[in-house]
């Protein structure tokens, strides 16, 4: 049992504090429990702002100090608590600055590389999509996913792939394969060839599927050598922690995929689905 992607209260929009994330956690019987609390330094580097406010940044000491003495209490209950953190990319040459040094500083057991921003906005809120086609939106989401993978610091985790479709306001909130067929195959065929781990998000927020990306997109993936695969559920709060997670499993296998990777300081470890 994992579940890689998490946050505590320790983020600007956790709930849980982290205590209680790891203790729902080990009471669920998770092997490999990661926290990965936001740092958005995207949001600074692009003028984001929310609800005309900016973005509180992460309490970089207090998580890791926090996260670090739990990591150590875990480890004789049977659970490996990976403490780790989600850089939200953006070309901004000062932005992936500032995640190297965050990283050479902390030294994260694993990092979840996510595309939130693109043109300026968070694509998860309507300002995004104002004047823009399904196609636009998508596909400008899409490109941004693209460059992410050339970010230079050490990520391990490309994550939810469709985040865009979260709030999108269209009849159809689901990125399918289908619809960049060639840009999807740039993008999982750089993951492949990087070595990354493609991420499986059970956080849809109703875009009609159980989680991101749509099994088309996982079925190329498999295609094209890809076996590299994370869940995660992006919970927020100890009521979602591994929520999904077994449907998830069951429609890797039907795909043909066999387990689960682990990043951890570095080393990549199977686990079974």
């Amino acid at each position: 049992m994992s579940d890689l992607h998490t946050h505590s209260a320790f983020s600007p929009d956790g709930a849980s504090p982290l205590e209680e994330m790891a203790a729902r956690a080990h009471e669920q019987g998770l092997k490999y429990f990661g926290v990965s609390e936001h740092f958005d330094f995207d949001y600074a580097a692009c003028g984001i702002l929310i609800h005309g406010e900016i973005m509180p940044l992460t309490d970089e000491e207090g998580y890791f100090s926090a996260a670090r003495a739990l990591q150590r209490e875990y480890e004789s209950k049977g659970m490996r608590l990976l403490v780790g953190g989600e850089y939200g990319f953006c070309p901004d040459k000062g932005c992936c600055e500032r995640y190297l040094a965050l990283t050479e500083r902390q030294k994260p057991d694993f990092i979840i590389n996510s595309v939130h921003t693109v043109d300026g906005a968070d694509c998860y809120f309507p300002e995004y999509f104002e004047n823009k086609s399904r196609e636009q939106a998508y596909g400008d989401y899409l490109e941004r996913v693209r460059e992410s993978l050339d970010a230079p610091y050490p990520y391990d985790i490309v994550a939810h792939i469709g985040y865009v479709g979260r709030k999108a306001p269209y009849p159809d909130r689901m990125l399918r394969y289908d619809d960049f067929p060639a840009l999807f195959d740039d993008i999982l065929k750089t993951i492949v060839e990087k070595g990354k781990i493609l991420e499986v998000n059970s956080s849809t927020r109703g875009i009609g599927a159980p989680f991101l990306p749509d099994t088309g997109v996982l079925a190329r993936y498999f295609e094209l050598g890809g076996r590299r695969l994370s869940f995660g559920s992006d919970a927020h709060d100890i009521s979602r922690i591994a929520e999904g997670r077994e449907r998830a499993a069951a429609a890797l296998k039907a795909l043909g995929f066999a387990a689960l990777t682990i990043p951890d300081c570095g080393e990549y470890r199977e686990i079974l689905l």
